[in-house]
């Protein structure tokens, strides 16, 4: 005997458990670590920030490729581009994981040093932009979702997308 499962409710329990590292790690940053340990943290939401981001870009380069799998006539129009933004997600998010590390190199090799206030300089510009980019990766969404069937996901999109970049700015905050 099969069971039956109801895909459309395990997505949304799947990526309402996806914020839990979020919202734990932002609530780590503000609450639970040592201020010295707090750009660690920091760097692990990050990261966590930028998977998700490509994570999302992912989703519009599957939802293309099984369009042109199936013969879609609106091929062109509607899967160019979001075959495009499905890579640009990915190397946005790689450059806001970037930017600690380029800008703290930067700073090092300029200065000689540096300092925990700098390193949380660096890891917040970081989280800004992953917070930013969160956001952007719904205002695409909103465009792309539609001409490929999922504008029923949008809602969910909306309220996952504002826990994960507050997340980022609330941590960004706190540094």
């Amino acid at each position: 005997m099969s069971q039956s499962i109801d895909h459309h409710q395990l997505i949304k329990t799947l990526g309402r458990a996806g914020l839990i590292p979020f919202v734990l790690l932002a609530l780590m940053v503000w609450l639970l670590v040592d201020n010295d340990l707090q750009p660690f943290v920091a760097t692990a939401l990050a990261c966590y920030a930028a998977i998700i981001a490509s994570f999302l870009g992912g989703v519009h380069w599957g939802a293309a490729w099984v369009h042109s799998e199936a013969g879609s006539s609106h091929r062109d129009e509607h899967q160019v581009p979001a075959l495009w933004w499905g890579i640009s997600a990915s190397l946005l998010a790689w450059l806001g994981i970037l930017i600690p590390i380029l800008s703290g190199l930067v700073w090092y090799i300029a200065q000689g040093e540096l300092s925990i206030d700098e390193v949380k300089l660096q890891a917040q510009a970081g989280l800004i932009w992953l917070g930013l980019l969160l956001i952007a990766c719904y205002l695409i969404d909103r465009k792309l979702y539609p001409s490929a069937g999922l504008q029923h996901w949008l809602t969910l999109r909306f309220h996952l997308s504002t826990v994960a970049a507050l997340s980022c700015f609330l941590a960004a905050g706190a540094l």
